[in-house]
C-alpha cells in the first residue's frame, strides 16, 4: 500500500462540472453508499453540491454487509435528518424505492398540481466509484439501460433514464474528492475497488484487508481462506498462509502472492467472505 493514495483522474473534474450544471434541473438526488463502509463512500462534496435539494441516502449492497451494522447505520443517519434505507441492487425490491422517490418528490407535484400541469420529476443518482449506480438504475427500470461494471470510472458521462411517463433519472459518473485527506477512509475505498487496483500494490492490499477481516470475522476468513488458528496476524504472514490453505503455489512449492492478491480482493467484494461491514458505525457528528 501506497504511504498516500490520491486518486483523481482527469475526467471526474469534468463530472464534477457536469453535475454542477445539471443540478438546476432536477428535484431531488439519490445518493448511493456502499453500505459495507458508508462513511468511507460517501463524497464529502457531493452532499454540499446537493445541500438544498430534497435527498435520498441508499445504502447500496446491503446484502454484502453485516445486517446488524447496517441498522447501526442507518440509526445514525436518520439521526442527522436523513431520510436513509438500505437496498441491494441485484435483487431488491423497487417497491420500497420508488415509495421513498415518489415521498420525496410530492412537494414539487403538488406544487405544479395546484397550477393544473403533470410535472415530469427528475432525480439525479450520485456517488464514488462503484457504489452501483448503473445497476441501481438498471434495477429500478427493470432492464440493463445503463452500462454497469464492477470496475471503478466505466460511466463517463451523464445519461438520463426514463422510469415512466412522468419520473426521470439521471445517471451520473462516479465521484470522488479531489483530495483524500482520510487516508484510513482511502483504504476503505481501494478494498471495496472504488480506486483502481492499477495505482496500488495489490500484495500489500490485499494483506492489509487480510489484516482488517480476521480483526472483524475471524471464523468466516479462516474458513474461506483455510488459515490456521495461530496464524501470525501481519498482511504479509496472512497472504502466504493463503496460499498455503488454498493452493496457490508456483513450481517448487513458491507462494503465488500474486495470484493471491488478485483472488482475495474478488471474493471479498464479491461477498464470498461473508457478509462483512468494514466500517463500524460511529457516532452522529454534524447533520449531513
Amino acid at each position: 500500500m501506497p504511504d498516500k493514495i490520491n486518486w483523481y483522474p482527469g475526467h471526474m473534474a469534468k463530472s464534477r462540472r457536469l453535475l454542477m450544471d445539471q443540478l438546476r434541473s432536477v428535484d431531488a438526488v439519490i445518493e448511493l453508499c456502499d453500505a459495507r463502509a458508508p462513511l468511507a463512500t460517501r463524497n464529502g462534496d457531493l452532499a454540499k453540491l446537493t445541500r438544498g435539494k430534497a435527498r435520498i441516502l441508499v445504502l447500496n449492497k446491503a446484502d454484502l454487509a453485516d445486517d446488524a451494522e447496517t441498522s447501526k447505520w442507518l440509526e445514525r443517519f436518520r439521526r442527522e435528518g436523513l431520510e436513509a434505507m438500505r437496498f441491494n441492487s441485484n435483487g431488491g425490491k423497487t417497491r420500497d424505492i420508488l415509495s421513498k422517490i415518489e415521498a420525496a418528490s410530492r412537494p414539487a407535484l403538488d406544487r405544479f398540481a395546484a397550477r393544473g400541469v403533470r410535472k415530469t420529476v427528475r432525480f439525479m443518482v450520485t456517488g464514488i466509484p462503484n457504489v452501483g449506480k448503473s445497476t441501481f438504475i438498471n434495477r429500478l427500470h427493470g432492464s440493463a439501460i445503463a452500462k454497469a461494471s464492477d470496475r471503478p470510472g466505466v460511466t463517463r458521462a451523464n445519461q438520463w433514464v426514463k422510469l415512466n411517463p412522468y419520473l426521470e433519472i439521471l445517471d451520473t459518473p462516479g465521484m470522488l474528492p479531489p483530495r483524500m485527506d482520510d487516508q484510513a477512509g482511502a483504504r476503505l475505498l481501494a478494498y471495496l475497488g472504488s480506486i483502481r487496483d492499477e495505482i496500488m500494490d495489490t500484495e500489500d492490499l490485499a494483506g492489509g484487508l487480510l489484516q482488517l477481516l480476521w480483526g472483524i470475522a475471524p471464523d468466516a476468513v479462516a474458513r474461506r481462506f483455510k488459515l490456521p488458528a495461530d496464524v501470525e496476524n501481519t498482511p504479509h504472514a496472512l497472504l502466504e498462509a493463503a496460499c498455503r490453505g488454498r493452493g496457490w503455489l508456483l513450481s517448487g512449492g513458491r507462494f503465488d502472492t500474486d495470484r493471491a492478491a488478485a483472488l482475495v480482493l474478488d471474493e471479498f467484494r464479491a461477498g464470498k467472505v461473508g457478509k462483512i461491514t468494514i466500517q463500524g458505525a460511529l457516532p452522529p457528528e454534524t447533520p449531513a
